[in-house]
């Protein structure tokens, strides 16, 4: 759907800070054009305009997509892309969807199950006129960041309210399977590390996709949350084992007891030995007031 040429902004948006630049993009491919396999650092909806465009991932393997067909690709999925034809598509990377129901998403996340093969969705008419719309502000030099923020929330309500339930539990299921499986690696691992970029590592992801997952799904700086933890396990230690002081210090990956005592001091107000003698006499310990 053509824009109407003489509709022009009459706004100077050039000092407004592009708060969207990257994460809903709009490509025109000639044919042969080829994108290697490389691993998504979002998750990423793929919206077909034109064309056919051959797709090879863990989902969908040698897959041809054509116009109106609309995929998902969870953050972590490798995914090659062939232009088998001119292709016209809108790439929306995000990391937490801008759920305008969030009710109804929570019911498909906790209800999502793998399908036995991932079929391509197909766009309904409010869903197309909205992607062709957006593939014209999209091409503006430069398109509004703003306003394209609130049709990437309008494009999210189109899909999880026009769309039955079962068809959305398979299309969701990659991002709900890759959060559990990075919430179970970090439960599982984050005692065994000292610092970020060594969790970060231990997962293979780069210290900024990790930052950024681990953001998503916990609400606070992953340093935070390992210092946290760490003096929760501490504390439950000091307590209610007869481990050792030593002990205690190389399980949460501290370099020297002088080191330990000084954690102990800034969270908890005393040594370790101080603290576990008053735990003893059945004093109550724990973390400081912030």
């Amino acid at each position: 759907m053509a824009r109407d040429p003489f509709c022009k902004s009459t706004t100077d948006c050039s000092q407004c800070p592009k708060v969207t630049e990257g994460i809903c993009v709009y490509r025109k491919l000639s044919r042969g054009q080829h994108f290697p396999k490389d691993k998504c650092t979002q998750n990423c909806i793929l919206l077909m305009i034109k064309g056919e465009l051959l797709i090879n991932s863990e989902e969908y393997p040698g897959t041809v997509l054509y116009d109106r067909q609309f995929i998902l690709q969870a953050i972590g999925s490798k995914m090659e892309l062939l232009a088998l034809t001119e292709v016209e598509y809108i790439c929306y990377w995000f990391n937490e969807l801008p759920v305008v129901c969030p009710a109804r998403y929570q019911e498909i996340i906790e209800q999502a199950e793998a399908p036995i093969t991932y079929t391509p969705m197909v766009m309904n008419s409010q869903l197309q006129y909205l992607v062709t719309d957006l593939a014209s502000y999209l091409d503006e030099q430069p398109p509004c960041g703003k306003f394209i923020e609130l049709k990437c929330q309008e494009l999210i309500f189109l899909i999880i309210t026009y769309y039955p339930l079962p068809q959305l539990r398979a299309f969701f299921y990659p991002i709900s399977s890759y959060t559990e499986s990075f919430q179970y690696f970090i439960m599982q691992n984050y005692n065994k590390v000292k610092n970020v970029e060594e969790f970060a590592h231990l997962g293979g992801y780069t210290t900024t996709t990790f930052r950024r997952l681990f953001r998503n799904l916990y609400g606070i700086p992953v340093y935070e949350w390992i210092l946290e933890k760490k003096r929760e396990g501490i504390l439950e230690d000091l307590q209610h084992t007869k481990m050792r002081i030593t002990e205690i210090s190389n399980r949460y990956g501290f370099d020297s007891l002088s080191h330990f005592a000084h954690f102990c001091k800034d969270s908890f107000g005393d040594t370790p030995r101080a603290l576990r003698k008053k735990a003893a006499n059945g004093e109550k310990i724990g973390k400081l007031p912030d």
